[in-house]
Parts: structure tokens; sequence; C-alpha cells
């Protein structure tokens, strides 16, 4: 992206889980499509979030956040009964242990909600991962969202032990067009799905084929990056140099995929969106958490000084 390479104003829906990581002294708002969605707003698009919280002082700072970044909280949903979610971060001196707490908000997703958000917006993309689907209510949902939409369908594959099973990764892989995936998790889908193959570029065309995916994308992070099309043909990327030197490994992948996202919206090259994904996801390994906390952030990005020299 530069200023003469302007992204087109997209409108993108993401559906998940909008949670908090609760430290011991603070809580950091987040969420995969929550992070993915931040990214898109910074990047010019309009990203719209499904979601559901509580009726509390989290979705309190949830909405106070969006309305100052500028999002659309208008599939934002309010639950009477259940929280925010909230993962509970655990500490000691060696390393940190999260804890997804059960029967969150985000778990109960209405579907009547959602196909009136859904038929309203026309998004041209849509996203959603796994996490949401532990919970019936919006499994459900998302089968909503996915059937009131026939624009490209993005999976983000993000398994959190123990919230996910052999039957939610299958139903979301029969519903997606274009998937994301790291090289473990591609690995470890393979298994359970026996799929055939030696090397992880045949277990990725076992997948495409036995799913009818138009594009698989998989990182592996210092590794870099490959990309698999409909065609079968291959695009790979070595890591971005990390500049600013390692601080966390946090939401770099939901990074990774918001420039996918827009990339594919925008009919960039597979070389030039892989470089420019993991160039965003290096940066964002620069910074303390999953978003930055200053717009500034975004600039070398927007006006195109962070990727060099245009390959377009």
């Amino acid at each position: 992206m530069s200023t003469k390479q302007k992204a087109s104003n997209h409108t993108i829906a993401l559906f998940g889980e909008m949670l908090a990581d609760i430290f011991p002294d603070r809580a950091v708002l987040g969420g995969a499509p929550y992070n993915v969605a931040h990214h898109l707003q910074a990047f010019g698009q309009h990203p719209v979030l499904i979601t559901r919280t509580g009726n509390d002082p989290l979705r309190d700072e949830f909405l106070a956040d969006l309305s100052r970044l500028g999002m659309d909280d208008s599939g934002v949903q309010c639950d009477q009964i259940r929280p925010t979610g909230q993962v509970i971060v655990h500490m000691d001196e060696s390393n940190h242990r999260f804890e997804i707490l059960p029967e969150q908000a985000y778990d109960h997703i209405h579907s009547g909600v959602v196909h009136l958000v859904t038929m309203a917006m026309h998004p041209e993309m849509v996203y959603y991962g796994t996490l949401a689907q532990r919970g019936v209510e919006s499994r459900l949902a998302l089968d909503t969202f996915l059937s009131d939409t026939k624009s490209p369908r993005f999976l983000d594959i993000n398994l959190r032990h123990p919230w996910y099973d052999k039957h939610i990764i299958k139903r979301s892989l029969l519903r997606a067009n274009i998937v994301k995936i790291n090289e473990e998790e591609l690995k470890l889908v393979a298994g359970l799905l026996k799929l055939t193959g030696v090397s992880a570029n045949d277990l990725g065309l076992s997948l495409m084929g036995k799913f009818d995916l138009t594009c698989l994308i998989v990182t592996c992070g210092a590794d870099g990056a490959w990309m698999l099309s409909k065609d079968g043909k291959e695009a790979r990327v070595s890591a971005s140099n990390l500049n600013g030197g390692l601080v966390d490994t946090v939401g770099a992948g939901d990074g990774f995929a918001a420039v996918c996202m827009l990339g594919i919206l925008e009919n960039w090259l597979p070389e030039v969106m892989l470089t420019r994904a993991s160039t965003f996801a290096a940066a964002l390994c620069g910074i303390r958490g999953a978003v930055p906390n200053n717009s500034d952030f975004y600039r070398p990005f927007l006006e195109g000084e962070a990727y060099g020299k245009p390959t377009e």
C-alpha cells in the first residue's frame, strides 16, 4: 500500500470472540477477530465485528475503544446473563499460562440478530475462526452468518486447547474458501483428518483438494510463509527481519491475516501479499501486545515506506 496505491474501502464482516486477557494488574482487550478488525480499520477498510459481550465494564471498554477507532459497532450484541469473554493469565517466574474461561457471552451469539446485521451490510469478505464455535448457539449463528453471504470466506484456524475437536475443524473447512493456518496446526489437522502426504506442501495440497479450497496460506514463524493457489502453484517468502528486535509474538498472526485479506480483496500478486503480510507481522513482534497503542505505527505501511520499492 502507498498513498498512490490506496486500497478501496471494503466492507468486511468478522465473526467470533471479543475477549480480554486478564493480567494480575490490568485487562488487555483482544480476541483474534477484534485484532484483525482493528488493523483493517487502520488500513482504511470498513470492518464489522459480529460478536457478543456481557453487560459489564469490559463491554464499556470495548465500545469506547471501537468509538475511539471510528469502528462500526452495529454487530456487537449484549448478553444480560453471561460475561464479556475473559482469558485469565496465570503468571510465574518462567512463563505465562492462559486459561480461556467457558460460558462467555461470545459462546451465545444470537443468530437472528446476526442475520439482520449481515443482510444490511453486504460484506465483500467474511472472516471466522474456531474458538467461537465451541458453543452450540454461536455455531448456529455462524451457520446463519455464512449462509447469508456469497462473498469469499476467510478461515483463520487458531487452535486453542482444549476448545476444538475434529468436528469443529472439519465443519470450519467445509465452509471456507481461503484458509490461513500455521505449519504446526497443518500437521495436527492433517493427522486428525487423515490427510495423505509426507511434506507440508503435500499435506497442503491434500487439504485443498479434500475441501475444495481456493487458497491456502501457511505461516512458518521464523521460516517465513507460503501459499498454494487453486491451480496448485506455490508462492513462498522468507521471514522479514525484526528490525526493532523481538518484544513478543502476540497477535502477529492476526496482523498477517489482516494484510492477506486486504491483499486478496485488492488482487495483489501472491508474493507481494505474503511479503507485505510478513513485514507487518514482524513489525508487530517489535511492540508489546497484539495491536499498537498509536495510529502512527501504521503510517509507514499506509505510505508504502515499510515495504520498500513497490513490486506491482
